[in-house]
């Protein structure tokens, strides 16, 4: 099946689906790209290691001390 008629059958799912199946799905789906965004955060990370683009302790406590939260 190709992705336009997977995401056709997933609207008609959720279209019917009941609250409980809804809110599953919901979690899931959100689960599934949180976890994508960490493991791009991890490559990225990995490539300013690579790269020599890091920070000595120093340098990263008085970034820290500087960030606005």
């Amino acid at each position: 099946m190709s992705s336009i008629g997977i995401k056709q059958e997933l609207h008609k799912l959720i279209d019917s689906g009941d609250d409980k199946f809804v809110k599953m799905f919901y979690e899931m789906a959100k689960a599934y790209t949180e976890q994508l965004q960490k493991e791009k955060m991890v490559s990225e990370g990995e490539k300013d290691i690579k790269s020599g683009r890091t920070f000595g302790l120093k340098e990263a406590k008085k970034l820290a001390d500087n960030w606005e939260g």
